[in-house]
Parts: structure tokens; C-alpha cells; sequence
């Protein structure tokens, strides 16, 4: 069953963009990734699927909902991270999340104390005094306490420490185990890669891709590394080279046996063939795109 089912969802601003026939599905249970740089179209995507902006055409649902005629319904079943969370000033975190609580029309307490002990977050504190990381543990706590069936997440690990991402998305991990769905939108490629089973990347308000993180890691260039004194100048296939001392690292699509054939008339000290990671793959696509 899709959770998340968009056709050719678009907002446009005028001369200015926005996002651009977004076809996209998400199935339940799924941890899915909405990959993008800064400026993408990721947040305004979310916020339109959300019916928090207004739709310019094409149409959505999400939880089963209408973006444009249910979006009241769509807020109050899911949890919600905006890219940057904005609090009422004066207010103590415990408020700010009892507020949050009665919002859902729901008694999360157990689970607010739980996640609160997980993330050190101090309730007793004005949300006023919070640096960024610990109002965005805040914005954390009040997307996650009500245990809704879909979480979506935007940008949600910045300002958090590295011990403190990591204990987040053990949280996710457990209530995706557990049947909750999830949508991260982030720029933080790893994340994405060590966490979800599909993502989407997006391009200047477009989708570029879409498909399982295997799928969209898999190209016919592999990473190669070669410690030595070592020249590839003429090599078919070679690409994104990178020099450093006694080592020479490059992506490399052509032909295995040329490329063993070519370098081993040098005097090799070590070799590694790799795959590319997320990251070197995400500015592939980028870049073919362009093209």
C-alpha cells in the first residue's frame, strides 16, 4: 500500500522555481531517502505534499488523504520535522511538548519521558536559552511522542552531535522495525545510504532518479586506487582523477583487462577496486543531468 503517492505535483512561484511534476511513491513500512542539496526542492516539496502550500497543479495523497482538500487531516495523523523548528517564545520545553501532546489529542507521556532521557534533553529549560541542536532534539521529540504512522523528516540531524545522530537514528531504526514509516529528506548522503532502502533525487525541483539505494549506487564505474608511481594519461574509461603523492585515485568504466594491462608496467605498491560511494554517485547523476 503507497503511504506517500504524488503525480506530477507542482508549485510554481512565477519566474521563480519551486518543484516540477513530482511523481513519487512510498509504500508503508518503508525508510525511504529524498536526496538533494541545499536549494533542491526538498522542503517545498514536503511542504506542498503537506498542503501547507498551495499545489499549482497536479495532485497528491498521503495516509490516504487529499493534499489540497485534507491536508488538516494529513497533519494531525503524521509526525512532522521541519527543516527549522520555531517555538513560542517564553515557553518551557515540558510546555512546548504538552502542547504538542494535546495537539494529537493524546496522552504521551511515557513515550516524551523516554525519548527525552535518550536525547538529554532538559524539559525544565526555557526554549528561549536552547542552542539550534538541542531545539532541534524540541522538534524531534514532538514529531516522534504521538507514535504516528508516518514520520517526515526534513534536514533532522542538523545541529545534532555525532553521538546524538547516531542515537536518533537508532530511535528510527526501532520504530521502522516496528511497521512506522519514514521519509527523510536530507543532503547528508550517508545517511541516506546506511539508513533507508529507497530514495529519490532531486535536481533543481525535479526528480532525477528514483529506486532502491543498491540500484541507484550501482554504475559501471568502479573507484580505483593505486599506490605508486603511476600514470593513466591516454587510458580509456578513466574519469574524476585525483592525485596525491604516491597515489593515484580515479573512477574507471572501460575495460578491466586494458586497465591491468596498462598499469602493470609500472611498479605497483598496493591497488584497490572499489565501488563508488553514495556521494560520488549523487554528483554523477548531477552531473549527467546537466549534460
Amino acid at each position: 500500500m503507497a503511504i506517500i503517492e504524488l503525480k506530477k505535483m507542482t508549485k510554481s512561484y512565477g519566474k521563480n522555481r519551486g518543484i516540477i511534476e513530482i511523481n513519487l511513491d512510498v509504500k508503508e513500512g518503508e525508510f525511504f531517502g529524498f536526496i538533494g542539496p541545499n536549494g533542491a526542492g526538498k522542503s517545498t516539496a514536503i511542504r506542498t505534499m503537506l498542503g501547507m502550500i498551495k499545489v499549482t497543479s497536479g495532485e497528491g495523497k498521503v495516509l490516504g488523504f487529499d493534499i489540497q482538500k485534507e491536508n488538516t487531516k494529513i497533519l494531525a495523523e503524521i509526525g512532522y520535522l521541519p527543516s527549522e523548528a520555531i517555538f513560542y517564545s517564553g515557553m518551557k520545553v515540558k510546555d512546548i511538548l504538552k502542547l504538542s501532546a494535546d495537539l494529537h489529542k493524546k496522552d504521551c507521556t511515557e513515550e516524551c519521558a523516554r525519548l527525552c532521557e535518550r536525547l538529554q534533553l532538559d524539559v525544565n529549560r526555557k526554549v528561549d536559552e536552547l542552542s539550534f541542536g538541542n531545539r532541534k532534539k524540541v522538534g524531534i521529540v514532538c514529531a516522534l511522542q504521538h507514535n504516528p504512522r508516518l514520520l517526515i523528516l526534513d534536514e533532522p540531524t542538523s545541529g545534532l552531535d555525532p553521538l546524538m545522530q547516531k542515537e536518533f537514528f537508532d530511535i528510527l531504526k526501532e520504530r521502522n522495525d516496528k511497521g512506522t514509516t519514514i521519509f527523510l529528506s536530507s543532503h547528508v548522503l550517508w545517511e541516506v545510504q546506511n539508513y533507508c532502502k529507497r530514495a529519490a533525487i532531486i535536481r533543481e525541483g525535479r526528480l532525477i532518479a528514483c529506486d532502491n539505494i543498491e540500484a541507484l549506487a550501482k554504475t559501471n564505474a568502479k573507484r580505483v586506487t593505486v599506490v605508486g608511481d603511476v600514470s593513466v594519461e591516454g587510458l580509456d574509461g578513466v574519469k574524476d582523477e585525483r592525485k596525491e603523492f604516491d597515489k593515484l585515485s580515479f573512477l574507471y568504466s572501460g575495460d578491466m583487462n586494458d586497465l591491468i594491462s596498462y598499469i602493470s608496467k609500472y611498479i605497483i605498491k598496493d591497488i584497490s577496486i572499489m565501488e563508488p560511494d553514495l556521494e560520488e554517485v549523487f554528483m554523477h547523476y548531477y552531473k549527467e543531468e546537466e549534460k
